[in-house]
């Protein structure tokens, strides 16, 4: 009996030694199989930093799609039992730049849009349609010729304005010329100091074109799964503190599942002439005697968080 005893442990110890023995050659060659794509994922990176530097064209295109729907019938609980809401928006951003040796033509556009509905099916008076509430239009060319590897003279044609509400009421159009500093590959720094701002509007009380200076810095950048971008538009009136203007927008998204993952939209703006058309034009209480001296440039934000999709 106990022989028998001492050669089951005896055969035990054996199978778990060879197992253990086993596990060890299995996790030293998915080591040496590591080891080896580094190395050959490292030569392909630096050969894709090669294929980056060469002249020619690159685009890119990213985007954030987010929505809900719901409809409630006899819910009591709530103080319109019946409605239908939703919500459906998203933004693309996009970019076509071409790179030589000796200038560059940089293009990109920025374009969010968002609806909103809500319909209290017990009251015939409102309305069961989507309504716009966020618009956001934004295209930019900016052409450059090298004076080094880093400094360029350039010029910037920048258009900015709503495409669902009041079109082109107001819209910006800035028309620039200065330098252009790109000190790593994918952040661009316009600095303009002779900029126009043309301000289009049917208010022209309110909105008024002016000289000034414009500041660009735009960073956009993907590291495998993530796409980033983040650019700040600043314009300086040497009219006026009320005419001058800022906007600054980042996008974010991260790939999940062949090209579709999560997205997050975040945008600030600054902007007077703005702030006193709403007071006095759009307002649901006008305020016909609205100035740039009563009221307040407060801040403006929005944020868009939804599902992403990289064409």
């Amino acid at each position: 009996m106990k022989t028998k005893f001492i050669l089951s442990l005896l055969m035990v110890f054996a199978i778990s030694l060879g197992y253990s023995q086993t596990k060890e050659d299995l996790q030293k060659q998915k080591a040496e199989k590591q080891a080896e794509a580094d190395k050959y994922q490292g030569e392909a990176d630096a050969l894709q930093a090669q294929i980056d530097a060469l002249p020619g064209w690159r685009t890119g295109v990213f985007g954030t799609i987010g929505g809900s729907l719901s409809n409630f019938s006899n819910w009591y609980a709530q103080g319109a039992p019946n409605n239908s809401s939703g919500n459906i928006g998203f933004t693309v951003n996009g970019f076509a730049n071409k790179l030589e040796d000796k200038y560059f033509w940089r293009n990109s556009l920025n374009l969010n849009l968002n609806w909103t509905k809500l319909d209290n099916k017990d009251n015939p008076l409102d309305s069961d349609d989507f309504e716009p509430t966020t618009d956001v239009f934004n295209i930019t060319s900016l052409y450059g010729r090298k004076l080094s590897d880093k400094w360029a003279a350039s010029g910037l044609l920048e258009y900015r304005t709503t495409l669902l509400n009041n079109f082109n009421d107001p819209g910006y159009l800035d028309l620039g010329v200065g330098f252009t500093w790109t000190p790593i590959t994918d952040l661009v720094v316009v600095i303009h100091p002779l900029n126009y701002n043309f301000v289009f509007a049917d208010d022209d009380t309110i909105f008024n074109s002016s000289l000034g200076a414009k500041i660009v810095a735009d960073y956009t950048r993907q590291l495998g799964k993530v796409n980033f971008k983040t650019n700040l538009s600043a314009f300086a009136s040497y009219e006026s503190s009320d005419l001058s203007n800022w906007t600054w927008i980042n996008s974010f998204s991260y790939t999940l599942w062949k090209g579709i993952g999560v997205g997050f939209d975040f945008g600030l703006r600054s902007n007077h002439q703005e702030a006193v058309n709403f007071a006095r034009n759009l307002a649901p209480v006008p305020n016909p005697e609205a100035t740039f001296d009563n009221v307040d440039n407060d801040l403006q934000s929005y944020y868009t968080i939804g599902l992403s999709y990289n064409f």
